[in-house]
């Protein structure tokens, strides 16, 4: 290893402890800003590649910073909460049927407001909600992190991994969905069945209400109208060459408005909603691992990645893809192994994403969604079993990867 590459590689490892961690808003600022420092003075990068990865990163970066203003703003609307007493009422009291609206709901908000508003936004709402059917608060939690990584294949929008890799494709946002929407449902039905399996007791068990179920709460039309519209642009949009990014933006700038008006909100909330600070700390990883991938993990990724796209090289690479995304988070293997994979193709590229989505389930440094979950349970009181997590997540996700990556070849063959 050349000494240089010394210096990027202490810079990840500080960048990724860091997001484990998850200091202050300035620490992490601090943190990933040190790291882009030390990582441009070795002259790995010159100044056309620095622009060329902040020109990438950028429209990716204000998409996560007005998506997660959009996401906040539905929150103080009421819609997560209104959401989840409608299918606690649906539910009739029965822990099943609870549930499975609970994992429909997950799939539905990360497809929509990504995965990040369903760790952060839901999965608390869900646990109150089932506390007060007086079911299990286990299996709906679960729910919200299987479909925090799973769900996240059908959209271009719901994953920050599925935009860094649409650069790569020959896909409109219309046609990645509909590429993605079999693979999607044959994940879902996978993974609804290893939940049911695997949380069966605590699923037959029968409810003990603290109260009766309640009218639930009115739904606020505008922020579903937006966000409906704010879909439509992200299809419309596409195949005219529009970034997400804008039409994000105008939605939050049009929700922000409308909340201010309401008094849900002030200009101040909106931006800590933002996290301006995680939004450069992801530009400084990309700078780390651009440097990087250009040095000996590169190469050493580059050997690892198959040279077709049968079934087998396909599993190789979702393989290859869950264990980069465990070892380095699924941004940074995103940013690694994705321009490796370009060249074979469009079904190379979505392969990889079955194992930076499904496969970053897998353990707890697999996104940093897992860890965002983890540390909503805590704060609320309902802290998660690491023996749990990784018996759901050892059977869940390959399984899901095994079928995902079958039906992304079989429709590939088409």
């Amino acid at each position: 290893m050349p000494p240089l590459d010394l210096v990027p590689l202490a810079a990840l490892l500080a960048l990724l402890v860091t997001a484990y961690v998850h200091p202050t808003a300035r620490t992490e600022l601090g943190v990933g800003l040190l790291a882009a420092a030390a990582t441009l003075t070795t002259g790995i990068l010159g100044g056309s590649e620095v622009e060329e990865v902040l020109r990438r990163l950028g429209p990716v970066v204000l998409f996560l910073v007005t998506i997660l203003v959009v996401g906040d703003v539905c929150a103080r609307a009421g819609v997560f909460v209104a959401a989840a007493e409608r299918v606690r009422s649906a539910s009739g009291g029965r822990p099943v049927h609870l549930f499975t609206g609970v994992f429909l709901l997950a799939a539905a908000v990360t497809a929509v407001l990504s995965l990040d508003a369903t760790v952060v936004l839901l999965t608390p709402v869900v646990v109150v909600a089932a506390a007060a059917a007086g079911t299990s608060t286990r299996p709906g939690a679960h729910a919200c992190l299987r479909m925090a990584n799973s769900a996240s294949l059908l959209l271009p929008v719901s994953n920050l991994t599925n935009l860094l890799a649409m650069p790569h494709l020959d896909l409109t946002f219309g046609q990645f969905a509909v590429t993605m929407a079999p693979v999607l449902a044959a994940v879902l039905v996978v993974e609804y069945g290893v939940l049911r399996l695997l949380f069966r007791r605590p699923l037959a068990a029968p409810a003990t209400p603290d109260a009766p179920v309640a009218r639930p709460t009115p739904l606020e039309p505008v922020p579903l109208v937006v966000v409906a519209l704010m879909l439509v642009g992200f299809a419309v949009g596409s195949p005219l060459g529009v970034e997400p990014c804008w039409i994000s933006g105008v939605a939050a700038v049009v929700l922000v408005a409308w909340a201010r008006h309401r008094r849900l909100v002030t200009w101040r909330q909106a931006g800590h909603a933002a996290h301006p600070a995680f939004a450069v700390f992801v530009l400084c990883l990309g700078l780390v691992v651009e440097a990087l991938s250009v040095g000996f993990l590169g190469d050493l990724v580059a050997d690892l990645v198959p040279g077709g796209t049968s079934w087998l090289d396909l599993v190789a690479i979702a393989v290859l893809a869950t264990v980069l995304a465990n070892l380095l988070t699924n941004l940074s293997a995103t940013l690694l192994l994705v321009p490796l994979l370009a060249p074979l193709g469009d079904t190379a590229v979505l392969a990889a994403l079955l194992g930076l989505n499904i496969g970053s389930g897998l353990t707890y440094t697999g996104s940093l969604a897992n860890l965002l979950w983890r540390r909503t349970l805590v704060r609320i009181g309902d802290a998660p079993s690491l023996r749990e997590l990784h018996r759901v997540s050892l059977v869940a996700t390959p399984l899901s990867l095994v079928v995902a990556v079958t039906v992304l070849a079989a429709t590939a063959a088409l």
